[in-house]
């Protein structure tokens, strides 16, 4: 399976990497833009100089040649391109990295081996509910990303909100994004974590203000769950609650994303199948045949009816 394959049923898949979309992305933008500039500036006074070196008159040769040219081209000039591109770079990118200030909405990404575990913070820094591949935020104002890893190195990623920003083991590091308009941006582990690296997506999800608390009011509720539910007693027996959680059910794993409104999200298996019935039961049935490594093992021992009423089960929660 390729990249591109896995990932045709992810809204906003390729994230066009040139186009921001948020305050936090334009200076980066600006930036690229401005080294691309510079570096064919630099090229092409080098090019000039071997050509004059390989067929320009006797007299300039020789003057490429001297000791004066020497210190001022090949330290004064890359000592003074340098030192203006770091300082007009920190100063584009300066505010990236804020630290989280009173008020601000907060989310806590954790990048795992190989999906994207998201919590949700209240005003004081606590988790309020979780969710997995998918972030959802308001639109036109700054969000801080508390980003941490449980496992190796990985890269938390939007092009069109902001740059990358690595998840290093026993560190939390924090990148504000924003999107100035409501759409569904496409994001990528952008460190090699492993074998299913390429197959480690995700999606922000931009609302309208008003639109976002809707969603927000209701994904932090525990599941509705059906009295008597055929595939919730599937999902118990083959002890899934061992390691997903479904709040307001005897789930409550840990190991594995949070189910509790699963039927909501656009994909499965962080970006490699789009969401519904069929796919959530090939899933269970042997997802290490659609994404090979991940920590899920498969389930042989599982009937077709036991299949399909836990894939049903788990597509109703929304």
């Amino acid at each position: 399976m390729t990249n591109r394959t896995a990932h045709e049923s992810l809204a906003g898949w390729p994230p066009p990497v040139l186009d921001p979309a948020g305050p936090f992305a334009e200076p980066l933008n600006t930036l690229t833009w401005g080294l691309l500039a510079m570096a064919a500036g630099v090229t092409l006074v080098v090019l000039v100089a071997l050509g004059v070196a390989l067929f320009g008159p006797t007299a300039w040769r020789r003057k490429l040649g001297g000791e004066t040219l020497i210190w001022i081209a090949g330290l004064g000039f890359p000592l003074v391109v340098l030192s203006a591109l770091l300082i007009w770079g920190l100063s584009l990118t300066n505010r990236l990295a804020e630290a989280p200030q009173p008020g601000d909405l907060r989310v806590r990404v954790t990048g795992e081996m190989w999906w994207w575990r998201v919590a949700y913070l209240d005003e004081t820094g606590r988790e309020a509910f979780q969710d997995a591949n998918e972030i959802h935020i308001p639109v036109g104002r700054p969000i801080a990303f508390e980003l941490e890893t449980t496992d190796v190195i990985h890269s938390f990623w939007v092009p069109r909100l902001a740059g990358k920003l690595d998840m290093i083991p026993g560190r939390r590091n924090v990148l504000r994004l924003q999107a100035d308009k409501p759409g569904t941006y496409a994001g990528q582990c952008a460190e090699y974590c492993g074998g299913a690296h390429a197959l480690m997506a995700f999606v922000v999800v931009a609302h309208a203000p008003e639109d976002y608390e809707r969603w927000r009011a209701q994904t932090s509720r525990p599941a509705i769950v059906p009295v008597q539910s055929t595939g919730a007693a599937a999902f118990d027996r083959a002890g899934c609650g061992a390691c997903h959680t479904v709040r307001g059910t005897s789930a409550n794993g840990v190991a594995g994303p949070d189910l509790t409104h699963v039927g909501s999200r656009q994909t499965l298996g962080a970006g490699v199948l789009p969401n519904n019935a069929g796919t959530m039961a090939g899933w269970i049935a042997d997802s290490q045949a659609i994404k090979p490594g991940n920590r899920m093992p498969a389930y042989p021992v599982l009937t077709g009816p036991e299949l399909r009423a836990i894939s049903s089960y788990l597509e109703s929660l929304k």
